[in-house]
């Protein structure tokens, strides 16, 4: 193969974004999480990120982390197992998995690469790996490396998992893989009875919870607590850059499973540890989450629920979700970008999902309101939507 034709081969298809003159990926922020944030130098209003609670601006957070930059510098440069583990990492960890209800757990740089690394290390060809149709990339990415047998269940339908599981007598072991929030719909999964098939059936449930935790349970611990699932013997992983307004990713589970991944996990062993300060700004927010969750809670879902009701009385037509997403259902592709493109020209930040994202004809604008948000900032965003409502015409 001559290199000419490897990079000939490179081609992207932006032609609906050429036709509408609007790309709405990869957009030029310029501020900080804020209200209102700034893109390309105006004022926008952000319903785009996963900012839930709304801490990723905090001052608290960043003066945690800005003591703990001048404190421990911008980097361990090396990973825990060679270099040293720093004692906030140590301290995180246990607090996580105690946050959660789960015994231990360890820190990959990213939600993705947690995933990615977790059936790497534990699935072995003669296993089997039962995933839900919708399960996010990472999971998908990271049973593809496993390398073993691979059935999908129908999206949230414990009854076509059990048919499932009652041919899976042949393989070793089983996992069965979801996510707790359906972060395109805001679908939650029945967690608490695919966790009851699993021990019906001796198999291993796997959840990630990256759009749970710091959103839904009572006190915002995530799908553990929201569904009342006490000593969970599976696999939890989360992403800690949602809610939780930092990054990185998260296994936790049983100390048995943690202990042998930080020594049998290569996506861990050879990831130069999160910085120190990343760390420091995690633990600032589960200060804040473990005083204020009532109230941030209270106001992220009262903001869900006024953006539902004005989309739904401006004609739109809305997935089904549990969770503070809100989502646009647009089955035609052009008639997606078209909204979307007047969302942005009426300087609301919102994000399209289009295939390979979501299935054909499936095609959504998803809308998050993260509780820093000013009232006046939502009623801005409803009357700009009940504008938009007036002035689109979809098939």
């Amino acid at each position: 193969m001559r290199r000419v034709n490897f990079y000939s081969g490179l081609d992207i298809d932006l032609s609906l974004a050429h036709k509408y003159d609007f790309n709405p990926y990869y957009c030029n922020i310029e501020s900080s999480l804020s209200d209102p944030i700034i893109i390309d130098g105006k004022e926008f209003i952000n319903l785009a990120s996963n900012n839930y609670l709304g801490l990723a601006a905090d001052k608290r957070v960043a003066q945690a982390i800005a003591q703990a930059a001048e404190k421990y510098g911008a980097s361990m440069c090396g990973t825990p197992i060679a270099t040293g583990s720093m004692v906030l990492l140590q301290r995180l960890e246990q607090r996580l998995a105690n946050f959660i209800g789960l015994q231990d757990s360890i820190i990959f740089p990213s939600g993705y690469q947690a995933n990615c690394a977790l059936f790497l290390s534990l699935a072995q060809s003669e296993d089997l790996i039962i995933i839900d149709h919708y399960a996010h990339a990472s999971l998908v990415q990271g049973v593809r490396l496993a390398g073993c047998k691979v059935k999908p269940f129908l999206h949230n339908n414990v009854s076509h998992l059990r048919k499932i599981l009652e041919k899976s007598s042949e393989y070793k072991r089983v996992f069965v893989v979801t996510e707790s929030v359906f972060s395109t719909e805001g679908s939650i999964a029945p967690f608490d009875e695919i966790v009851n098939l699993c021990a019906e059936f001796d198999a291993l449930p796997v959840i990630d919870d990256s759009h749970g935790i710091g959103v839904i349970g009572r006190s915002g611990r995530g799908i553990l607590e929201e569904k009342n699932l006490d000593n969970f013997d599976g696999i939890y992983t989360a992403s800690l850059g949602k809610a939780l307004a930092n990054t990185g990713g998260i296994i936790s589970g049983k100390k048995e499973l943690i202990d042998y991944l930080k020594y049998s996990c290569p996506g861990f062993i050879y990831s130069t540890a999160l910085p120190p300060p990343v760390l420091a700004g995690i633990e600032a927010v589960l200060d804040i989450i473990d005083k204020e969750f009532p109230i941030l809670s209270e106001r992220m879902w009262r903001y869900k629920q006024m953006i539902s009701n004005c989309l739904i009385d401006s004609g739109f037509e809305l997935t089904e979700g549990q969770a503070p997403i809100t989502s646009i259902l647009i089955k035609d592709l052009e008639d997606c970008a078209r909204v979307a493109k007047m969302i942005h020209t009426n300087k609301i930040l919102a994000t399209p999902f289009v295939p390979p994202s979501v299935p054909p004809n499936e095609n959504k604008i998803r809308l998050i309101a993260g509780a820093n948000l000013s009232e006046n900032t939502i009623n801005k965003a409803l009357d700009l939507f009940r504008k938009i409502g007036k002035e689109v015409n979809l098939k």
